[in-house]
């Protein structure tokens, strides 16, 4: 798109004189007026690309934001492409799902409109639920697509708009570029829908579909817990659990599910216990985030919780602490160490050598050596839940029981081919039970894999970019890093650098950078689907000798990590 000051004038006007929203158009003809081109050229200057699921952006006017107008616009794509694709699209229709954000339900209206009126009946979920109900509801429906209006754990500014295929997955590619093909997002107005003999109907769905999703993760538990000897229902015992939703739509479908477990009602932690869009008690809504935990460690430390879980605003991740030692009362799980906790979990409590596990390239390479060691298949996906859901397609004799990424997704079983929050917390809850009942802790669960497999400790190191010139900073930064590699790492010798630019086995080309240090140390790079953000993954490996103190070892890790962070800002040229 060109930049210059009278095209994105002409492109803000055209916007305007089209755009269904009475708020995005006073705000496009407010700038204009003004002549304020930078912020013209902030909104009109380039426009949302498909990312790791779909678009996500803030709120605002023209093509580069979130609005009423881009919601048509992808929607007319999306409807073309399943008319295209899909023969039994008219037929079988799409299911739309929306969060709590702000203009979320507005967004979903607007979508299913567009649907119908290309001839594909739009099924509405009955209400702000998670983005698992609506990946679930894909395959549960037999519809030919889902979309989901939300930013998961984004900022409170903004919102987004997933797209799963017929399979119940995440869009992938060639989809992803033919929908963008056709929805001119740079361009002011609806593209032309596919022509319909009549509009088909919007039908507002009830909770069936929830009671299908909650039956569906149940029937996944109980396999496991006869596995454990309880049979079909836990056993009694006082396990406290405190929970928060971070101010999102996880709250009551979490209550529910363990309700019908018969579990113990987790400690909803009040001031963030409701679907909120201003996300009030947060600077960010995102369970990594540090202090987005703060609250709930608080209620767990004066209740003597024995665990505390976390949602994200649209319950698709967890994340977790446990009762920590000495100064810190309380352990944050890294997303690579809840994985890995989860993973023996499944994996004890399953069978068959036809299992199949699956994690990213920017995952801990723990996982690996568990698949190993149980004597099932593995696989390493490029990043997003796209392709962790499809590991065992192409696979066969192969069943798909686990994958994660450490970004505190977690897929248990094959209900839902995408990350699910709840699901997750009903295993991990179920793990803490499990584990109390025999005196014991998460934390001794942890510590075996340490002595099992090494200590794999890992750290993340992100570098947020402002302004319009993000996208290309992060570009000119993984140009530096692929001109230029380091030698040395963290006092380690580079001992293999893999651009997945170039063909990388089953790997499609994908922008990421790895590099493998002596003793097995390793640093992934790459730029955030999702957000202006040069992302890095670090990790470090140590061998456990019999009767070795684990907290010395992952003090060592800790100072090894801190090293490696430390001359990431020098190697990439952008500051943390």
């Amino acid at each position: 798109m060109s930049n210059d000051p009278t095209e994105i004038l002409a492109r803000a006007r055209a916007w305007a004189a089209q755009d269904p929203d009475p708020a995005t158009r006073a705000e496009v003809e407010s700038l204009v007026a003004g002549g304020d081109l930078a912020g013209l050229e902030e909104r009109f200057g380039s426009s949302l690309d498909f990312g790791t699921a779909g678009l996500r952006g803030p709120l605002g006017a023209g093509p580069n934001r979130m609005n009423r107008m881009v919601v048509r616009q992808i929607t007319a794509g999306l409807a073309r492409y399943l008319v295209d694709h899909e023969p039994r699209a008219r037929e079988r229709g799409v299911v739309v799902g929306f969060d709590a954000r702000h203009h979320s339900e507005r967004f979903a209206a607007d979508a299913a409109e567009v649907l119908t009126r290309a001839g594909l009946p739009a099924r509405v979920l009955p209400r702000p639920l998670p983005t698992p109900v609506l990946a679930f509801a894909v395959r549960h429906l037999e519809a030919v697509a889902g979309v989901m209006v939300t930013a998961s754990h984004n900022p409170r500014a903004d919102n987004g708009y997933k797209v799963y295929l017929s399979d119940g997955a995440q869009l992938i590619p060639p989809a992803d570029r033919l929908i963008a093909q056709v929805a001119h997002l740079a361009e002011p107005g609806e593209p032309e829908l596919p022509a319909s003999p009549r509009p088909s109907p919007v039908i507002a769905l009830d909770q069936t579909v929830v009671h299908a999703y909650l039956d569906a993760l149940l029937r996944i538990a109980r396999d496991r817990w006869r596995a454990l000897g309880w049979g079909d229902a836990p056993p009694a015992a006082d396990l406290r659990v405190v929970y928060t939703p971070l101010h999102g739509v996880g709250g009551d479908i979490l209550a529910a599910l363990f309700r019908r477990a018969g579990f113990p009602d987790p400690e909803h932690v009040p001031s963030q216990a409701l679907p909120d869009p201003d996300f009030p008690t947060l600077a960010f809504p995102n369970p990594e985030e540090p202090g987005a935990l703060n609250l709930a460690l608080a209620q767990a430390d004066a209740a003597g919780a024995d665990l505390v879980i976390a949602n994200d605003p649209d319950a698709d991740r967890l994340a977790a602490a446990i009762p920590g030692a000495g100064r810190w009362p309380w352990r944050v799980l890294s997303g690579n160490e809840l994985g890995c906790l989860l993973a023996d979990h499944v994996l004890e409590t399953g069978a068959g050598a036809d299992r199949l596990v699956a994690t990213t390239v920017v995952s801990s390479s723990q996982l690996e050596a568990m698949a190993r060691a149980a004597g099932v298949a593995y696989a390493c996906t490029l990043t997003g839940f796209k392709w962790i859901a499809r590991a065992a397609d192409g696979r066969p004799g192969h069943r798909f029981v686990y994958g994660y990424e450490e970004a505190l997704g977690y897929a248990i079983g094959d209900a839902v081919r995408d990350k699910d929050g709840l699901g997750a917390a009903l295993a991990l809850v179920e793990l803490a039970l499990f584990e109390k009942g025999r005196g014991r802790t998460i934390a001794d669960r942890l510590d075996d894999l340490a002595r099992r497999f090494g200590l794999h400790a890992t750290a993340a190191w992100t570098a947020r970019l402002e302004g319009t010139g993000a996208t290309e900073a992060m570009g000119q930064a993984m140009a530096r890093l692929r001109s230029r590699p380091p030698s040395r790492l963290g006092g380690r010798a580079v001992t293999s650098a893999r651009d997945l630019l170039a063909p990388a086995g089953d790997l499609p080309p994908a922008d990421v950078i790895i590099y493998d240090l002596e003793g097995g140390a390793r640093v992934v790079l790459r730029p955030s689907g999702t957000e202006p953000k040069l992302k890095a993954y670090l990790e470090v490996v140590i061998p456990v000798p019999s009767g070795a103190p684990l907290e010395a070892l992952r003090a060592r890790a800790e100072e090894e990590l801190a090293e490696l962070r430390g001359e990431l800002a020098g190697i990439t040229g952008v500051g943390e």
